[in-house]
């Protein structure tokens, strides 16, 4: 597969793999051998970008993470995330605190069992600490070895110029996909303007642009997606142009809709890296197949216009996680 560039010099699968739906977020039920199969499976088919978090699980899933890919660690890059308060003293919900920054950290790379994160991010942006500190603290874990990149997520563009003043920022991640186009308009500048790389989390809009989450699925308890106001309903009816045009164009490529979906987001900046994620090793050859998809200037013109139409005013979280996200 080939390799992008984040920021200032992490070179990474064009396609990461994003851990986070092993076991933690979509009530799915797998093996640790199971979850261990996928992830060894993506090394195998060139993926060489790993993302986890402290939450997710929580912890649970960095040792996952870190134990699948111990006999290869030398190979691929693992990216973590700090900022969440788990200790339940902020009534936020989140904690980036410099002591706690360091704190948790150390504890990181103790669940990751390695010696350096690849690239760290903010978790989610905290009001009460000044996103220099955050900055200035991540640099210190940087010049201790304990760290090699920077990086944030869901962060407004104030926020990005801020910490990238302190210390360059290699990448930011968000969402972003044919279903959710937001930062394009201020984001996306911000970080072409300031050499910053952009990793879309649930590039395939969690499932909606697969083609396989139609008016009548349910989605489980435990499944996060039955809690987001964007997956109810009258959303959904919202894309179905765009599933119909993509499942259009696959068809005549012999490609398939999640593939045309990732080809489409590949296509729009070189120093994009998507990290779809899947609990099924046919869905993981799926997706990593995109790499080769090449769209026409036609093809991404028509996805561009249809994808244009669909309604972006329902949040994306519950109340309490959209607070969360920086503007």
């Amino acid at each position: 597969m080939q390799t992008r560039k984040l920021g200032d010099g992490l070179e990474v699968s064009a396609l990461g793999f994003g851990c986070m739906g092993l076991n933690h977020g979509y009530n799915h039920t797998l093996t640790h051998g199971e979850a261990t199969a996928i992830i060894r499976r993506a090394v195998d088919l060139g993926v060489t970008f790993f993302d986890t978090a402290q939450v997710y699980g929580p912890f649970t899933n960095e040792e996952l993470v870190g134990a699948a890919l111990a006999p290869v660690r030398d190979h691929v890059q693992i990216a973590t995330k700090f900022g969440f308060d788990f200790e339940g003293t902020r009534e936020s919900g989140l904690n980036s605190s410099p002591e706690y920054i360091r704190k948790t950290v150390d504890a990181s790379l103790q669940r990751l069992d390695i010696e350096k994160i690849d690239l760290l991010y903010q978790h989610r942006v905290d009001p009460d600490v000044p996103i220099e500190d955050v900055a200035g603290t991540v640099k210190e874990l940087i010049q201790a070895g304990k760290v090699a990149h920077f990086g944030l997520s869901e962060a407004g563009v104030s926020t990005i110029r801020r910490a990238h003043a302190v210390h360059p920022v290699a990448a930011l991640q968000s969402e972003y996909s044919l279903w959710w186009r937001e930062p394009e308009t201020k984001i996306m500048p911000t970080l072409e303007e300031l050499g910053i790389g952009f990793v879309p989390f649930s590039p395939l809009g969690k499932g909606l642009l697969t083609g396989t989450v139609d008016m009548q699925a349910r989605f489980s308890e435990g499944d996060v997606r039955a809690t987001l106001p964007r997956y109810e309903q009258e959303s959904r009816a919202a894309a179905a142009q765009v599933v119909s045009l993509l499942s259009a164009i696959a068809k005549g490529r012999d490609a398939t809709p999640a593939q045309v979906a990732l080809a489409w987001l590949l296509a729009q900046r070189p120093w994009i890296a998507p990290i779809p994620g899947t609990t099924k090793i046919h869905r993981l050859e799926e997706n990593t197949g995109a790499a080769a998809v090449a769209l026409t200037d036609d093809e991404l013109a028509q996805l561009t216009e249809a994808s244009a139409g669909i309604d972006t005013s329902a949040a994306r979280y519950p109340d309490k996680m959209q607070s969360w996200i920086d503007r």
